[in-house]
């Protein structure tokens, strides 16, 4: 999950796209150029582990956007896949 913020942040769309399970990635992805991410606060948390397949995280990401300060509250699935994590898609939050 850092690693994909990380990615975002420096709009490296190649590194997101590999990371990204080929059942739902995009053909391409056009990052916004006017978009700042500037801080990612891990919420929870769940499996993941070293012998599990598939994971949760939930996370908070801040960012800019023409000077406008945003959020994006997100639930995210990975599954490991080649021995590789891979962004699945979001959960719908339920708050």
């Amino acid at each position: 999950m850092r690693s994909r913020f990380s990615a975002f942040a420096i709009a490296d769309a190649g590194y997101l796209l590999r990371t990204w399970h080929p059942t739902t990635r995009p053909v391409r992805l056009q990052l916004d150029p006017h978009q700042r991410w500037t801080r990612l606060d891990v919420v929870a948390v769940g499996g993941g582990g070293p012998f599990e397949t598939t994971g949760t995280v939930e996370f908070r990401a801040h960012y800019r956007h023409r000077g406008v300060a945003g959020l994006l509250h997100e639930h995210s699935r990975f599954v490991r896949d080649g021995g590789h994590w891979c962004y699945l898609g979001a959960v719908p939050l339920v708050e």
